[in-house]
């Protein structure tokens, strides 16, 4: 007979580590429908909801904005990853002769901390006009998500096994059609896995877009750091600004959750 009370403590762990992990959603999730008197008694659990938090965020604010400039900015620099970042992995996968080296330096460049690079990307985005604009948040996001979903993507490469694109070559494809019509199929749950950690990138970038852009193209994690003032935090419209943050990541990671778990799964697999 099997002793269940044995397990008791590893229930109780993750009972603990779910609580923690999902009471400050459950908590912003509350706060967004609170005003300000009830936020400010977090430990009161009954109120009256109220949904005027949210028509201030909604109609009073720059959110709506904000969040299309974010899913712009997202998507453009997840499809320019994706499109430049894929074949460029595949090359440092399949091609030894100095690949090590540029590897090496896709993953310095990953260390180098933001601070380090602001001053020169102000510079840059300033003489090609492209400062304080949607394409110039586009641009930074560019250097630190396409070489992180070039590194991811590099693995997913390296797994499969060669013969894939020489029996293509063989009934007569080139390189890039073996690559376009066999590779890309058979790694497209590692795509999915790489677009959705990009996105996931470029959505929450605070620094970069807090720096480099104003009111009209600013993007959605500054339109929540604008909630904090010299008067205090409004807490209830950021609140309800960062439950609609977290809305088109969860939904978008529920639509490609089998091409996320296959993609991360796969990545460990050496086959």
């Amino acid at each position: 007979m099997k002793r269940w009370w044995r397990e008791v403590p590893v229930l109780l762990i993750l009972l603990l580590t779910l609580v923690i992990v999902v009471f400050p959603y459950f908590w912003t999730l509350l706060a967004s429908f609170k005003n300000e008197a009830e936020i400010n008694r977090p430990l009161q659990i009954r109120f009256t909801p109220t949904l005027k938090n949210w028509q201030s965020m909604l109609f009073d604010s720059n959110i709506p904005r904000q969040i299309r400039n974010s899913i712009l900015a997202g998507g453009i620099t997840v499809t320019i990853s994706l499109l430049l970042g894929a074949p460029a992995a595949y090359a440092f996968s399949r091609f030894r002769s100095g690949g090590n080296t540029l590897r090496f330096v896709i993953l310095l460049a990953q260390m180098l901390p933001p601070a380090i690079l602001i001053v020169p990307f102000f510079l840059i985005l300033y003489q090609l006009r492209m400062l304080d604009s949607l394409w110039g948040v586009i641009t930074t996001h560019l250097t630190f998500i396409m070489p992180l979903m070039t590194w991811f993507l590099i693995g997913f490469f390296e797994d499969l096994p060669r013969d894939l694109e020489e029996q293509a070559m063989v009934d007569g494809c080139t390189r890039w059609q073996a690559f376009y019509k066999v590779v890309l199929p058979v790694i497209r749950p590692a795509l999915g896995a790489a677009a959705l950690f990009g996105f996931i990138l470029s959505w929450n970038d605070l620094f970069y877009a807090l720096l480099l852009t104003s009111k009209n193209s600013s993007t959605l994690p500054v339109g929540i750091a604008s909630f904090w003032t010299f008067r205090g935090i409004e807490m209830g419209r950021m609140s309800a600004a960062i439950v609609l943050a977290i809305v088109p990541v969860t939904v978008l990671s529920f639509f490609i959750q089998s091409y996320l778990v296959r993609g991360l799964g796969g990545g460990a697999l050496k086959g």
